[in-house]
């Protein structure tokens, strides 16, 4: 027998987990969940995350996908409620929606955003969420190489050797840097990413803002698909999950 489906729509602040994924000796965001809607809905319940975001990397937005033996859609605002109360407080649901029975919160995603802040200025109300750097950056030059990463390629350089995937393809779609007050923000759409893949294009755009890296030397370093070619993986604390998205089918109207 089905159960029915429900998407769970998230946000945490990364800081004090281990990342995403359940791990055996360390504390999890989807461990938690998985604790707090056992207890809340008393029945065991499992959660699917639509990524693995790593250890220290925030989520603005995040959905997972659980199955429920009886109908959560009436009083989900009252549930919703008491999950947050129980929830680790660096935590939130912020919805409950109906979806199909075989939806799937990773592999129905069809675009996902990312964005990471850099500041210049040391501020400790923004240090768990933005990277401290020193010396002017080229915006520029940035978002010139930003560009270059523009479609389907090839992003082997950018993740770390062990990922275990099939194919190193991914469709970026959006990628910009922009400046927001004394932040400096980079933003990147794409149907999928890689492990660590958004932190090691940041480091590798930093290098061509201290006009260590050329254009021509990114052009190399993306179809050497050479991970040791590339910049530096930056630090996770200015890195957030903020958006995904899904084809309208996928949810049921409630």
């Amino acid at each position: 027998m089905l159960y029915p489906r429900y998407f769970l729509k998230l946000a945490y602040k990364g800081t004090n987990f281990h990342g995403w994924q359940v791990q055996a000796n360390a504390h999890s965001v989807q461990a938690e969940l998985i604790s707090v809607l056992s207890k809340v809905l008393r029945e065991e319940v499992y959660i699917y995350g639509a990524g693995r975001t790593d250890t220290g990397v925030h989520a603005a937005e995040m959905y997972a996908h659980f199955d429920c033996s009886r109908d959560l859609i009436p009083g989900k605002k009252d549930l919703i409620y008491h999950i947050n109360c129980t929830l680790n407080k660096d935590v939130a649901v912020l919805d409950i929606v109906r979806v199909r029975d075989n939806a799937h919160a990773r592999f129905d995603a069809i675009a996902r955003t990312y964005k990471y802040q850099i500041t210049h200025t040391p501020n400790p109300f923004l240090r768990d969420y933005t990277w401290f750097i020193y010396g002017e950056l080229d915006m520029e030059k940035m978002n010139k190489g930003a560009t270059s990463l523009l479609g389907k390629k090839d992003f082997k350089s950018f993740t770390k050797g062990n990922t275990q995937v099939d194919n190193y393809i991914c469709d970026v779609q959006f990628a910009e840097w922009k400046q927001e007050g004394d932040i400096l923000v980079f933003t990147i759409t794409a149907n999928r990413f890689l492990r660590n893949m958004v932190r090691a294009i940041v480091g590798t755009l930093v290098g061509v803002g201290k006009n260590k890296i050329t254009f021509e030397q990114l052009d190399k370093i993306v179809e050497g698909q050479n991970r040791a070619e590339a910049g530096f993986s930056v630090p996770a604390q200015g890195l957030s999950l903020v958006k995904i998205e899904y084809k309208n089918d996928v949810f049921i109207n409630e």
